[in-house]
């Protein structure tokens, strides 16, 4: 199970604050996934990293309907809380 994002802000340093839809909220460190390049590569540009929103149907943060979180990898980082078990495997 996973959790929609209902409210993302901005912060400096290429954070987001988010806020999701069981009223957990916590800090997204977006750093190391812009680091890594391939989809995220755009987002080094501070001006295109601020135009993130969440996109109301699917409840996950995006930029321009083009590049987005997973909603799993976006609660478990923000928050703390451990992967699904699905995802674990996967991240290795």
């Amino acid at each position: 199970m996973y959790h929609d994002v209902v409210e993302v802000r901005c912060l400096e340093g290429f954070r987001l604050e988010l806020t999701f839809d069981d009223g957990k909220s916590g800090i997204l460190d977006c750093k190391p996934m812009i680091a890594k390049g391939g989809v995220f590569a755009k987002l080094r540009d501070p001006e295109v990293f601020k135009r993130a929103k969440v996109h109301e149907e699917l409840g996950v943060v995006t930029w321009n309907d083009e590049v987005d979180i997973a909603p799993e990898t976006a609660y478990s980082l923000a928050t703390g809380s451990p992967l699904p078990e699905w995802m674990e495997s996967e991240v290795e």
